[in-house]
């Protein structure tokens, strides 16, 4: 049985309004899951839904207004725990420009050991280990400000990798990204999460890369309402749509292929997957 990673419980979060402790606007009303050692869990919900602050929640930035947040068993808390969580669970940002803080990718990616007090010959070692696992290890010496937006924050997610950590949350990671460069950092964490075990909690807007997840949160008025498997959240189209949400391009193709009378199944989600199952109508007709 995998150890849990994170287990939230009745969570609640609120923002205060105007520096008025008086007022506030609650964003998380009880949120309650866990996440074991090893998933890949993709989070999404409408714009205002709570995903950010979740994100922020599981990395300590945030503490709850109210209920428990454990990171391999340790409560975020207690300020005794404060460290051991942001080592355990690593954050990317949206914005890679806001995360490089050196004039070289080396630099850059060592700047999280080195704030560890990692010795520095196991830096070195940590800085090319993570370098090749994002595949940057040829340009360990450029500077990343002449990166691509992929590539930038490929890095970002090398200096994550560089502290050791057993889990990666990406807040909205890819939304300023190309399709190159979202498709080089999906690739780099379906690769962390198959071969190092790492779990991946990707919050995202894109559909698509919900896809790839093994296990998709839906996050509406600051609760999970809907978890499962990609196949299943995105068969009920009709359901994410009344959330605010597209589906797939193609579960909206066979959504409306369905709804046009046509007997084709409502669990298809990827180009591949709908090549073959029209191939087998075709071959039945």
């Amino acid at each position: 049985m995998r150890d849990i990673i994170v287990e939230a419980s009745n969570i609640e979060y609120e923002y205060k309004k105007n520096n008025d402790d008086t007022q506030t606007a609650p964003v998380l009303r009880e949120l309650n899951t866990i996440i074991n050692e090893g998933e890949f869990v993709v989070v999404i919900g409408r714009n205002g839904s709570g995903k950010s602050t979740f994100a922020r929640l599981l990395n300590a930035i945030l503490i709850p207004s109210q209920g428990v947040i454990y990171i391999g068993g340790k409560k975020t808390s207690d300020e005794e725990n404060l460290w051991e969580v942001r080592r355990t669970v690593g954050m990317v940002f949206q914005n890679p420009d806001n995360q490089i803080v050196a004039t070289s990718v080396e630099e850059d990616v060592a700047f999280g050991p080195e704030n560890l007090g990692i010795p520095s010959n196991e830096i070195v070692k940590r800085v090319k280990e993570a370098l090749k696992n994002v595949g940057m290890e040829e340009l360990e010496k450029a500077s990343p400000h002449h990166l691509s937006g992929g590539q930038k924050q490929r890095v970002a997610i090398a200096g994550i990798l560089a502290m050791k950590p057993k889990c990666i949350v990406l807040d909205e990671a890819t939304s300023m990204l190309d399709p190159i460069g979202r498709k080089e950092v999906l690739t780099v964490l379906k690769d962390l999460n198959r071969k190092e075990n790492i779990t991946i909690i990707h919050i995202t807007h894109h559909m698509e890369e919900a896809v790839l997840a093994k296990r998709v949160l839906v996050i509406d008025q600051g609760k999970i309402v809907m978890d499962g498997n990609p196949h299943e959240i995105f068969s009920r189209v009709n359901k994410i749509k009344a959330l605010g949400l597209d589906v797939p391009q193609v579960a909206e193709l066979f959504y409306e292929l369905k709804k046009s009378g046509y007997n084709v199944p409502d669990n298809v989600l990827t180009v591949e997957e709908a090549v073959q199952c029209l191939a087998d109508i075709i071959i039945k007709a």
